[in-house]
């Protein structure tokens, strides 16, 4: 139904659909662009279904999709269907000098450099960033001659120079503020023939040199990057400072120069959207990382997921509270162990809770997360026999817990699933896969406070103490399968098992947990639900009399199923005359299209667009143009 089984994950956690050779938007393989596939029904040689093995491959090379993360490859739970998928290295090339910056804290600090030698020719671009209306950005003097650039007002910035001839300034003005501390690119040029300069995207301002008169730009004193002459400087940062094909290093000088700091401060504003999942973004000296400290995932972005496979018998607990020891309980409060060893429990109770996990397993009844108490309190997600979802919480102030079924569907069927918790108080709302969230609410006679939460456990529950007689019937064999991004508040137990770092040590795990992200991998194939299932049989149910016995009803098995393909067979030929009918009477008329420069020498639609633009790939931007194939 056009819904692929096949894609790559790349930056900010997206699903891409193309492959290498082709390019954002055309969901075809480089064969299906050059139209030489092996079937050529499709667009890709993986797609011809052969028993031989066939190959795609190509260059990924939209750097605003890059790094790949991840592959996903579905299709495959067919006898004799097999995938093998290689990444290669991703590949950098460009100015390694890129996020060579400089913060300048006053109006009156400046760089100073040797003296810019431009005298026929000058190419100068640079990065600015900053919330000041005004200022210098550089400027270098002569006995009258004189090259500057600054910002003159918080929409307009001016080039100008003097080579004998008088000044000249030229002068960008943008329809939007450019001290709004985001970075805007400027690049002014000048030649013996004209003068140039644009910033970001707006139109390229163009100055034509007199045909006659001084045409050197004769400079004695030194290049002043900031505040000159007694000018308003430049309040902000400047990166990428580039004059005739040289990148002045910003950094190295304004190491020993007062009033100057290495590095820029802010690239959070620009580039804290990157840090996913609840990740901290955290400024460094030459750009920034992501803290994913108190999150589920891993990775730069911290969009890797952490999991693991569980075998039979299996299961990992996760001690909140260490005798002897203080650490941050899961509300950020400092928690204190007792000093009187007669008081075993803490004093913490829990108005809300924050739950979120994904797992993938084939069979039921088990346990997946259990939160034990030092007081009768747990919180329970389990699946029942019937391979159902239950949440299952016991707070107090009811006779039995109350628990949150969703019956709707089968979630002991291989595929991974997602599942949020969050309860404030008595109010719950649930969210599994992508489905819409669904509210309850706690019994009026329930408590709202979880009290003393004592361990979390994935996979079986081995406490001490009365267990909760389902809980207990559900806990054997145990868990079988895969648990990935498991976060109960600020706390990670699967990545502090995995990960070394301060909470390992809560952590007790029986058997051998080996990482995988099998229970966090996007659904490949959308399970048929039983209901819609022609073929779903449930077999714990099931009756399966002998060829020829009558039904319960008294109805044949044989008759039952001639009358079914009597149905199908009728129904088929009303489908194919009112095709014929609306066939017969259709209306003629004709359509214009407007085809891509290049299109008749094209041997497609997809090649005319990419031969049409070379750069195909470097000029899709954010206004997201797409072609309709």
């Amino acid at each position: 139904e056009g819904n692929p089984y096949t894609w790559w994950v790349g930056k900010a956690n997206e699903k891409h659909y193309y492959w290498g050779g082709s390019g954002p938007g055309i969901q075809k393989c480089a064969c299906g662009i050059e139209r030489n596939c092996t079937d050529p029904k499709y667009y890709c040689n993986c797609d011809a279904d052969y028993k031989q093995w066939r190959k795609d491959f190509g260059m990924l090379s939209y750097k605003e999709h890059l790094p790949v993360s991840q592959v996903v490859v579905g299709d495959l739970d067919r006898p004799g269907s097999e995938a093998k998928v290689s990444v290669g290295p991703v590949r950098c090339q460009g100015d390694r000098n890129y996020w060579n910056a400089a913060s300048f804290v006053t109006s009156s600090s400046y760089l100073h450099f040797s003296t810019f030698q431009g005298e026929t020719s000058a190419d100068i671009s640079f990065y600015f960033k900053t919330s000041a209306s005004d200022g210098v950005f550089l400027e270098n003097l002569g006995n009258t001659d004189f090259i500057k650039l600054e910002l003159k007002s918080a929409t307009e910035v001016s080039f100008s120079f003097d080579v004998g001839n008088g000044p000249v300034e030229i002068v960008v003005r943008s329809p939007n503020p450019l001290n709004d501390d985001q970075w805007h690119r400027v690049n002014a040029e000048r030649n013996v023939k004209q003068a140039s300069l644009q910033v970001d995207q707006l139109p390229l301002e163009v100055r034509k040199a007199p045909t006659e008169g001084h045409t050197r730009l004769e400079l004695y004193s030194q290049l002043y990057v900031g505040a000159a002459g007694g000018q308003r400087g430049f309040l902000g940062c400047i990166r990428s400072l580039r004059m005739n094909g040289v990148t002045l290093d910003l950094e190295e000088r304004a190491k020993v120069t007062p009033g100057v700091k290495p590095g820029c401060s802010g690239h959070c504003t620009s580039y804290g959207m990157y840090c996913a999942n609840g990740g901290k973004c955290v400024e460094k000296y030459n750009g920034y990382s992501c803290d994913c400290s108190k999150t589920a995932y891993d990775g730069p972005f911290c969009i890797k997921d952490v999991g693991a496979f569980f075998e039979e018998g299996m299961w990992l607990r996760y001690n909140f509270h260490s005798p002897g020891t203080s650490m941050k309980d899961l509300v950020s409060r400092t928690l204190l162990s007792s000093a009187d060893p007669e008081i075993t429990a803490p004093d913490l109770n829990l108005n809300k809770e924050e739950l979120s996990f994904s797992f993938s397993t084939t069979k039921s009844p088990c346990v997946l997360l259990y939160v034990s108490s030092y007081t009768p309190d747990f919180m329970a997600v389990l699946v029942n026999p019937n391979g159902n979802l239950q949440i299952r919480y016991n707070l107090g102030g009811t006779k039995e817990p109350y628990n949150i079924d969703i019956d709707h569907r089968n979630m002991a069927n291989g595929q991974p699933h997602t599942v949020n918790v969050t309860r404030n108080g008595r109010d719950i709302v649930l969210q599994l896969d992508h489905y819409p969230p669904t509210s309850y609410s706690l019994p009026a006679t329930s408590d709202i406070q979880f009290n003393s939460p004592k361990a979390l456990f994935l996979g079986k529950v081995i406490e001490i103490g009365k267990i909760d007689q389902d809980i207990y019937k559900y806990n054997t064999p145990g868990f079988t399968g895969c648990l990935s991004r498991v976060q109960f508040n600020q706390i990670a137990p699967l990545k502090a098992a995995l990960r070394p770092t301060n909470a390992s040590s809560h952590v007790h795990i029986q058997g051998e947990l080996v990482e995988s992200n099998c229970g966090a991998s996007p659904l490949t194939i959308p399970p048929m639900s039983a209901a819609t299932d022609p073929w779903h049989l449930d077999s714990a149910s099931a009756d399966f009399p002998y060829n020829g016995q009558a039904l319960g009803d008294g109805v044949n098995r044989n008759s039952a199923i001639i009358g079914g393909v009597i149905a199908v067979v009728i129904f088929t030929i009303l489908c194919t005359l009112v095709f014929l009918i609306r066939y017969m009477f259709r209306h003629k008329g004709t359509y214009h299209t407007n085809e891509a420069k290049g299109a008749e020498s094209a041997e497609s639609a997809d090649a005319a667009i990419m031969n049409n633009d070379p750069n195909f790939t470097e000029t899709i931007d954010e206004s997201k143009k797409e072609w309709l194939i």
